[in-house]
This record gives C-alpha cells, structure tokens and sequence, in this order.
C-alpha cells in the first residue's frame, strides 16, 4: 500500500544530502529573458532551484489555458529539500491547484476550491515539500507585485522557497526569492530524468526491457 504523503515544516525537516541533477539533464528555459539567461549562465554551476520537466510543463500549460481569456492562475510547488556539499538546493518535482478567482491582474484558490486542491495533495506519488507558488501574470511582464512579495513574506519566507512568475502572453518566465528581506531573481534550471525525453528534443538511451 502506498503511503502518503507529508508535508514537512522546514523546523522538522531532516535534510538529506544528495548529488544535483546531472549538468547533461540540465538546460535553462526557453523563455528566460536575456538578463535572466545571463544570469543563468553566471550561476549554472552553482544553482539552488531545479525544476523537473513534468512540472515546468503543467505550469506552463496552466498558464497557456487562461491565455485568450487574460487570466491570471497560481498553485503550489511540490518538491524535495536537499544539501550537497554543504550547500541546500530545491527539487521542483510537481504541482497541485485547484479552482481559481482570477482576472488579468489578480488570482486567489476560490474558497471552495480547498477541497480539490487537498485531494491533488493527497494523490501526490511521493512525500513532499511545499517548496514555493507559482502563478501568471499574462502581458505584464515577470516581478513580483507588492501583493505577490506579501504572499511571499507570509507563507514562503524559507530560504528553499521560491515564487515562479510566467508570463505566457510575452513567453516569459523568472523566477524570485527573499533574499536579506527583499526581493531577488533566483536561477533556475529544467532537469529530466534519465528516462525521459529530454527539454530540448534530443534522443537519449531507451530504457532496458527487464
């Protein structure tokens, strides 16, 4: 039988140490802006957020399912905690959401859409770690408004946690971080695992018949 999941407070976690994706199943998004890929490339060797395929894509198609309406939408990033070599990274491995009161410049989890969104959590695969949001902002551009920067004090204020914008009308996306009590641009990197096919297309060993 499977066992559930858990949500782990950062004060309860034990952190394991555990080796980054592989540099050959890492690439940056497709749609950072050149000063995000330029800081991509001055951190890649260094990067404390990875975002597995899976879950780049469900937010970039929930973001792309509210493009003809101009609608913002946000949800929960479900990961992993882990420390290598002393320093702690973030594993981006899924997402959960559920029904949205959303316009152009505003979104919140509809009151009675609370029960959907514990159901996705309670099917989640895996243990996790409620490890940021994300959320839309179509046509505006990728920062965090005041609003966006409250949310983020309140319930993300963990070094782990992270806060992804996308904006899917521009094809953008950044991703931020409290860093000191203000606002910073963290980089970030896709990752895959080894059996799946990579972000940009390319072919990789099929897995072995058992």
């Amino acid at each position: 039988m499977r066992r559930g999941p858990v949500i782990t407070a950062s004060a309860e976690m034990a952190i394991e140490e555990k080796a980054r994706p592989p540099a050959e199943r890492c690439q940056p998004h497709k749609w950072l802006t050149k000063d995000s890929r330029e800081l991509f490339e001055r951190k890649k060797d260094d990067l404390d957020l990875y975002i597995s395929k899976t879950a780049e894509e469900r937010i970039r198609n929930h973001a792309m399912s509210r493009l003809d309406q101009r609608l913002e939408v946000m949800g929960l990033l479900l990961g992993s905690v882990y420390r290598e070599k002393g320093t702690t990274y973030a594993l981006v491995r899924d997402v959960a959401t559920t029904d949205l009161e959303a316009s152009s410049v505003s979104v919140r989890f509809d009151g009675e859409g609370w029960e959907r969104l514990f159901q996705e959590l309670d099917d989640s695969c895996f243990n996790y770690v409620i490890v940021g949001w994300y959320h839309s902002h179509p046509g505006h551009r990728c920062f965090l408004s005041e609003t966006d920067i409250d949310t983020q004090v309140r319930m993300f204020n963990q070094p782990f946690h992270s806060a992804v914008v996308i904006d899917p009308v521009n094809a953008e996306i950044a991703t931020f971080q409290l860093m000191d009590g203000k606002v910073a641009e963290r980089p970030f990197a896709i990752y895959w695992d080894q059996y799946q096919n990579p972000y940009f297309g390319e072919t990789v060993k099929a897995r072995k018949a058992r």
